[in-house]
């Protein structure tokens, strides 16, 4: 069985470094972009099983990087999970409206995340 792919698209090194140091050791290839436009050309070459996406980030913001995946059909099953700073109700809804799949604070909880991302890899293939 192959590894499954992360694809992080995250404006900061130090978050990106923590996701990777974080999921590696439980079995996931983790490849990573530092912008939107960079996260959208990597996730249609690569086909990653998940993808974190920040949604604050120069460039290309995540809303509009996930909008941009999804418009491509095959990648419509591929779960997208919002990663942000901002608690609020109304980003949990501009991401979901954006086409994410689910939503996780940051910063992240490094015990939790790798079952989260797990269940999100369990639920996008039920």
């Amino acid at each position: 069985m192959t590894m499954p792919t992360i694809l992080v698209v995250e404006d900061s090194a130090l978050n990106r470094r923590l996701v990777e140091t974080v999921l590696k050791p439980h079995g996931y290839r983790v490849i990573a972009a530092e912008n939107g436009l960079q996260g959208v050309d990597l996730a249609l070459r690569e086909k990653p099983d998940l993808i974190l996406m920040d949604v604050m980030m120069p460039m290309m913001n995540g809303y509009e990087a996930t909008r941009l995946i999804r418009d491509h059909g095959e990648m419509s099953r591929i779960p997208i999970i919002a990663l942000t700073a901002s608690a609020m109700p109304h980003e949990r809804d501009r991401a979901l409206e954006a086409g994410c799949d689910g939503y996780v604070s940051k910063p992240i909880d490094t015990r939790a995340f790798p079952d989260q991302i797990r269940r999100f890899l369990n639920q996008a293939h039920e």
